[in-house]
């Protein structure tokens, strides 16, 4: 009986197989595509939304800031930045720490509100004294990209 030697690649690994006389060979095809997941472009608009309320009273405020996390991956150490009206400064606050407390703020998480994963939210607040304007933040930025405002 008459034989071969022929060299092979199945799946990217070369081998050598033998072939009886007469034994037809496949044609050779083209390699499968690819099983790797495409490449997509990274989501666009915000990756939180922001909802902001106040209570007013004399000549102060109490804000609440609700800070959702639109995308689909845990947002840990988080830097939530906004632009408090002139005349507000802040006196007290929870879940997060504040730096400075008047003009350009940085509100950073405290405790147990480091993480906010993908759907979810967290809550924090501040109480801050002001000089007349009780408008509220015009945006807001969570660690560098913009947010919907709720």
């Amino acid at each position: 009986m008459l034989t071969a030697t022929v060299a092979a690649t199945l799946d990217g690994v070369s081998a050598p197989i033998t072939v009886a006389a007469g034994v037809a060979l496949p044609a050779s095809s083209t390699p499968p595509a690819s099983s790797a997941a495409p490449t997509d472009p990274p989501p666009t608009g915000a990756a939180c939304d922001v909802r902001y309320s106040a209570y007013v009273w004399d000549t102060y405020l109490t804000s609440s800031i609700t800070v959702t996390n639109t995308g689909a991956t845990t947002i840990t150490s988080w830097a939530l930045r906004f632009t408090l009206p002139t005349g507000q400064r802040i006196t007290s606050h929870w879940n997060a720490v504040y730096s400075p407390v008047s003009g350009r703020v940085t509100a950073r998480g405290l405790d147990d509100h480091v993480s906010i994963g993908p759907g979810g939210a967290i809550v924090i607040g501040s109480v801050a004294t002001h000089t007349g304007d009780t408008s509220v933040p015009s945006s807001f930025t969570l660690n560098g990209t913009p947010c919907s405002l709720g």
